[in-house]
């Protein structure tokens, strides 16, 4: 089993339940483990027996450019897209935090995590 991983991504984006958050956004943090069994030898040194991490990235920024009120919507679009990328994959985590949010007191950040 392999697992590649993106991890602490930063995006400035517009995802908020609350149209204030939609309008000001918000900084948050990306990561994403996408696990798989090598559908070829990885000796073949090709890009095309793996997960490419850079597509995984560009999935990522494409699906927090597109303003929503959950951010728990927007993690399993981004699985649903890695998924739909690489259909051989076994397991991904999308884990999503949500910087300074807007709550009564002090808190670094909320989050999610999705697992399909």
């Amino acid at each position: 089993m392999i697992t590649i991983s993106i991890l602490g991504a930063e995006f400035f984006a517009y995802h908020g339940f609350y149209p204030e958050e939609q309008k000001l956004g918000t900084k948050f943090i990306v990561d994403a483990e996408v696990s798989f069994k090598p559908l070829h030898d990885l000796k073949d040194d090709k890009i095309s027996n793996t997960v490419d991490y850079e597509k995984v990235y560009n999935i990522i920024d494409h699906q927090m450019k597109q303003t929503r009120k959950l951010i728990e919507t927007v993690a399993q679009s981004i699985a649903d897209d890695i998924k739909e990328q690489y259909n051989f994959v076994d397991n991904i985590r999308v884990s999503i935090k949500k910087l300074n949010p807007p709550l009564n007191g002090k808190v670094d950040y909320s989050s999610i995590v999705i697992s399909i």
